[in-house]
């Protein structure tokens, strides 16, 4: 996962052409800590966190983004290309309910 705020000059077409997984979250809520826990245990499975840029937006702290984006229930974790939302999953119970979310042939990896 990137996790550089303001990448090089020379990584920002890299860094553009990645979707991004955007998890909005309350720090308040277990079941957004869970859903955390899922997401790291996934991508250390993967070994390969450049496949997304993994943005995470509190709620309470970024109303205005959670609207924008149409998030009614945290947690809430969306896929983003090329400025479209092209996946979303709400409330995932478990690593199986984050299949969704990766790239074809990695759905595996969410075991």
């Amino acid at each position: 996962m990137a996790v550089s705020p303001l990448p090089a000059a020379a990584d920002s077409l890299a860094v553009a052409e990645r979707p991004r997984l955007i998890l909005f979250y309350s720090s308040v809520s277990g079941r957004c800590r869970r859903t955390e826990g899922f997401l790291a245990q996934v991508l250390q499975r993967r070994r390969n966190h450049d496949t997304f840029d993994l943005l995470k937006i509190p709620v309470d702290r970024r109303p205005d983004l959670a609207t924008r984006f149409r998030v009614d229930e945290v947690p809430t974790l969306l896929v983003v290309e090329g400025r479209k939302v092209q996946k979303r999953i709400v409330a995932p119970n478990g690593c199986r309910d984050l299949r969704p979310v990766w790239p074809p042939g990695c759905a595996d990896l969410a075991r």
